[in-house]
């Protein structure tokens, strides 16, 4: 699922050798006493402030939207654009990051984004702001986001052992969710009223120190290739990987379910939210405030995910984990309330969370590293290319039925995710991690 979702170290030089470790092999580390290091904490660094800047943008842009229209197909819109590179050009993005250097990548992606919102700041302040400046950025902001996101999740595991994945996804989880849903919404709500130019600038600002941070990070992070193959092999590989394995294929099905679904309902929940016509008749501030529940929700689920994994094993906590989504989602179909629709985001985040601590890190633990680039890609293909058709939809059931009967609508959508459950088992996930297909 999505937030956008989640040992010692190797050294100061950090390099694939870490992808030797697994969870069955001999010599097994500590995981309550391992170090994770500091090649990690850089890379937690730069992640915690690359989703600042997420956070801040991401609710700032449709709140800055309403200044241009009221239209939810056109507010919809943004979401649209936001996640549409996800479908067109995440398989490209997997297949480079199998070939080039993953911090790299993560390094041109931040100055991309940067250099792209700071230009939207500048037509802002020269008064030549539009809807439509809004939408160009949102696109190419999401571009470099695949690229980022894509690089980001392949370079763990040559950052950590494999063994101790789930952990440095949860502490990254922590960090990612802090920031892009606790700190940055109510900061992109307050911005936001402040002015575009601040809305813009601070997320600008908030990439380049990421990119300071990232450089920081020492080694090389480039996958060793054996042979010369074309792009449109590599991309082919990696959707065959994914396509024969059947449990990561149900867990992407599952997951683009819930990504159509919440991205239907929440492209248009800012027209529920805010203004005196509104039925929750918030301020901006309020409905950054509000948003921020769900981010008090994700940071418990980071802390329970691993402990709960231990006691209930993966399968059922997954099963748990699918419960907060569907009330997030289903919730403001009943309710304009904002204390129940707030417990209900709280909830919602940690099912997201604790979902994505233990699917993450089985998909790096049942790809073999070589692939994971593209697995990724070819995973968030699935994931999250339904991101962009779930804001389209959701902006066209407002327009015909109201903003309400999107919440009801997609709340069945969420609940269907249950009937991949007999797919996704204990006994099939260990096999995958044990025995990884190459």
């Amino acid at each position: 699922m999505t937030s956008s979702n989640p040992s010692p170290g190797t050294g100061d030089s950090a390099t694939s050798t870490a992808n030797a470790a697994n969870p069955g092999s001999e010599g097994r580390t500590d995981t309550a006493t391992a170090r994770l290091g500091t090649p990690f904490w850089r890379l937690w660094s730069s992640d915690g402030l690359s989703n600042l800047a997420d956070g801040i943008l991401k609710v700032a842009l449709p709140l800055l939207a309403l200044e241009f229209t009221r239209s939810p197909t056109l507010i919809a819109g943004l979401a649209f654009a936001f996640t549409l590179p996800w479908l067109l050009f995440a398989l490209p993005a997997g297949a480079l990051a199998d070939r080039i250097d993953r911090r790299r990548m993560m390094l041109t992606a931040n100055i991309a984004r940067a250099t792209i919102v700071g230009v939207i700041a500048l037509a802002a302040a020269f008064g030549f702001g539009s809807i439509w400046i809004l939408y160009i950025g949102a696109f190419a902001v999401g571009m470099a986001e695949t690229i980022y996101d894509t690089s980001a999740q392949s370079i763990l595991p040559q950052v950590v052992k494999r063994d101790l994945l789930p952990r440095a996804n949860a502490r990254l989880y922590v960090a990612e969710t802090i920031a892009n849903q606790f700190i940055g919404p109510p900061l992109g709500g307050v911005l936001a009223a402040v002015g575009a130019v601040a809305a813009l600038a601070t997320p600008a600002g908030l990439w380049l120190v990421a990119v300071g941070a990232l450089l920081l990070m020492r080694g090389s992070f480039k996958v060793e290739r054996t042979g010369s193959t074309t792009i449109r092999a590599d991309i082919a590989e990696g959707l065959r990987f994914l396509w024969r394995h059947s449990v990561l294929r149900a867990l992407a099905i599952m997951t683009g379910v819930f990504n159509l679904a919440s991205n239907a309902a929440f492209a248009v929940f800012v027209l529920y939210a805010v203004g005196p016509s509104s039925p929750m008749k918030l301020t901006e501030p309020q409905y950054g405030i509000l948003l921020t529940c769900l981010a008090i929700g994700s940071v418990a689920g980071s802390f329970v995910a691993v402990p709960l994994e231990r006691r209930l094993g993966r399968a059922r906590t997954i099963a748990v984990s699918m419960l907060g989504p569907a009330l997030m989602v289903g919730v403001p179909a009943l309710t304009s309330n904002a204390w129940v629709i707030g417990a209900a985001f709280f909830f919602g985040g940690a099912g997201v969370i604790m979902w994505n601590v233990i699917v993450v890190s089985f998909r790096q633990r049942a790809t073999p590293d070589r692939l994971l680039g593209r697995v990724n890609s070819a995973y968030r293909l699935v994931a999250w290319g339904t991101m962009p058709i779930g804001a389209a939809i959701g902006g066209v059931l407002a327009q015909l039925l109201g903003v309400t009967a999107v919440f009801a609508i997609m709340t069945a959508v969420v609940l269907s995710m249950f009937l991949f459950l007999f797919v996704v088992t204990d006994a099939h996930m260990k096999a995958a991690e044990e025995h990884p297909a190459d």
